[in-house]
């Protein structure tokens, strides 16, 4: 299994890219919005605040339109970060483009070790559904992963929300099977730490001594705790970064871009 091993004395570090929506025609926008320009705004603030990334991860929903054109784009933006890079597929996604760009990579490798930490990467989309659902095989990867860690501590990553964010309507489009994502980690304490997208905002919470993180989208951004359907037009996009220790301690903050102006287009729809 290919793995970094940075300096034991210095946090691993990461950055969650999540929810880019790219379309093929570099034009391509969502409710108003072109996805590869704030992705490429984001990127940007990402060179201007981070000398040093161990591990970039995209967290599903790379792709709008399911074109190996998009997951091209994405691959080619993100590489000048020169970090080592994970993917795994939102509801956007489409698995048979998104896996033919990746072949010759380890973009899709599901279990990657960094430092004293072990980073898992969850297929949570259903082909042709917006909910999302961790079937047998991806909590077979879970279970085998965290009982093999030894002594790492792990991130567990996937798309779909597991527990409710207080939105109404995004609660019907969640993770379906949360309660088997939630019993299969029980016996694992190294399980420090789950790590989402899908709902285009920021989390962060503590339940049952893990770490509870969604971030925000590379473009559009939803209304936290919004009855219906309602795009956020105060804050701009973003990404999350991640300081792992060695001693299990997460430090984790997110970082928006400034003097980003955007109207909503409610007719140009999601």
């Amino acid at each position: 299994m290919p793995h970094a091993n940075p300096a034991s004395s210095a946090p691993v570090r990461l950055v969650q890219l999540s929810d880019s929506h790219l379309f093929a025609d570099g034009e391509g926008s969502l409710l108003g919005m072109n996805t590869r320009d704030s992705l490429q705004r984001v990127i940007d603030l990402v060179l201007a605040e981070q000398p040093h990334i161990d591990l970039i991860l995209a967290t599903g929903d790379l792709s709008q339109d399911g074109t190996e054109a998009s997951y091209r784009h994405f691959r080619d933006m993100t590489a000048v970060l020169g970090a080592p890079t994970r993917w795994l597929a939102g509801n956007h996604d489409e698995p048979l483009p998104m896996e033919r760009v990746a072949a010759g990579t380890d973009l899709l490798q599901q279990v990657t070790d960094i430092g004293n930490w072990r980073v898992i990467m969850l297929d949570s989309s259903i082909p042709g559904s917006v909910p999302g659902r961790l079937e047998a095989n991806q909590l077979h990867v879970l279970d085998q992963a965290l009982s093999s860690a030894g002594g790492r501590h792990c991130l567990v990553c996937f798309h779909h929300q597991p527990i409710s964010i207080d939105c109404a309507w995004m609660a019907p489009i969640g993770l379906r099977n949360p309660e088997a994502l939630f019993e299969t980690i029980k016996p694992y304490p190294q399980a420090r730490a789950l790590l989402w997208g899908h709902i285009h905002q920021e989390w962060d919470q503590h339940l049952d001594g893990r770490r509870l993180l969604a971030s925000p989208s590379t473009c559009i951004q939803f209304e936290p705790r919004s009855t219906d359907f309602k795009v956020d037009e105060q804050r701009p996009p973003g990404y999350r970064w991640l300081a792992l220790h060695d001693d299990g301690r997460l430090e984790t903050g997110v970082s928006r871009l400034s003097d980003f102006a955007f109207s909503v287009d409610y007719g140009n729809g999601y």
